[in-house]
């Protein structure tokens, strides 16, 4: 029985996404042309898409059931759930004040300048582990009561059991798609989208690929999958690939560098460097040490995040310096 609260989602993004096939990048991986297909949840509407509208769904609901005025996040610089809320909040007439680590001095390209955009305040919170900006976020949501306002805080990424519903109901939706799914890989950040498609698919059709986003990965997203309940909760029957993070999360890898031009060029299907460039990096070093095998149906969810590939100095240059000169 799950000890989530009763709520009714409201809409925020345009269902189903798309399955569409990737014979090219198929073969280019080691695959059977037909074997890979790409769940398109970047095509999700909302505030440039992705991932974080399927938990906002029910997230905001469970706010406005409260009252809410005003919701309040937190996230690294270039948050793709920060840039959602803010949009998803637009959306509703909510205010959002946005605590992310940093400080002002940054690039403000990418998701900053969206969220600009989309209205929405920030607390810069310095130079600090996730773990700490929602002590910070708790202590504004206190001042903004205080002051008379009607706050509500919305968890790091997303990620908590309610939120993780919006992507047991991907699961469901991914099924109808794809009934003979082998395999869905996904990055994992916060881990609500892992949990919500092991609840629904279960551990062995599901591949994580870390991010470096939360410290242990398999402990979160199990704990998510047992408050969702009626599927496994033990970490050690998660299927996690922690060998992408490598130097931590911001930081691009030459791996995640070939995924992002091999799907752009094969495809042209553009991913981030943080998330859905991971996710690919991962799928490929899975094929190349057998975890995925030619013949199996295996679908790339593809998370969304591209705003942020235009916040990623680094990212941006490579690709940059890439471009041919004609003549």
């Amino acid at each position: 029985m799950s000890d989530a609260p009763v709520v009714v989602p409201v809409t925020l993004g345009s269902w189903p996404t798309p399955v569409e096939p990737a014979p090219r990048l198929a073969h280019a991986v080691g695959l059977g042309e037909d074997d890979l297909l790409i769940k398109r949840d970047d095509l999700t509407g909302l505030g440039g898409g992705g991932n974080k509208v399927r938990k906002l769904e029910w997230l905001c609901a469970a706010a406005i059931a409260q009252g809410a005025d005003t919701l309040i996040t937190c996230g690294a610089r270039q948050s793709n759930h920060a840039r959602l809320t803010a949009a998803a909040g637009a959306r509703l007439g909510l205010q959002v004040v946005l605590v992310l680590a940093g400080d002002p001095a940054g690039p403000e390209s990418g998701n900053i300048a969206l969220n600009g955009l989309l209205g929405a305040s920030v607390a810069w919170a310095g130079d600090v582990p996730h773990e700490d900006l929602e002590p910070v976020a708790a202590d504004i949501l206190e001042r903004l009561r205080g002051a008379g306002r009607r706050p509500v805080l919305i968890p790091y990424g997303g990620s908590s059991v309610l939120g993780a519903r919006g992507y047991a109901e991907c699961g469901h939706e991914l099924l109808a798609q794809v009934p003979e799914v082998t395999t869905v890989v996904t990055a994992v950040g916060s881990g609500g989208t892992m949990a919500g498609l092991v609840h629904v698919l279960g551990a062995p059709r599901v591949l994580g690929i870390d991010c470096g986003a939360v410290n242990q990965p398999a402990e979160v997203v199990a704990g998510l999958v047992a408050g969702l309940g009626g599927a496994p909760a033990d970490p050690g029957a998660l299927r996690i690939r922690t060998d992408h993070v490598g130097a931590g999360y911001a930081e691009l890898t030459e791996p995640v560098m070939a995924a992002l031009t091999l799907a752009a060029r094969t495809e042209g299907l553009l991913l981030d460097p943080i998330y859905t460039g991971r996710a690919l990096a991962g799928l490929v070093s899975a094929v190349a040490d057998g975890q995925i095998r030619s013949g199996d149906r295996t679908v790339l969810l593809h998370s969304g995040g591209l705003p942020g590939f235009f916040g990623h100095p680094a990212t941006v240059a490579r690709a940059a310096g890439a471009l041919a000169d004609f003549g």
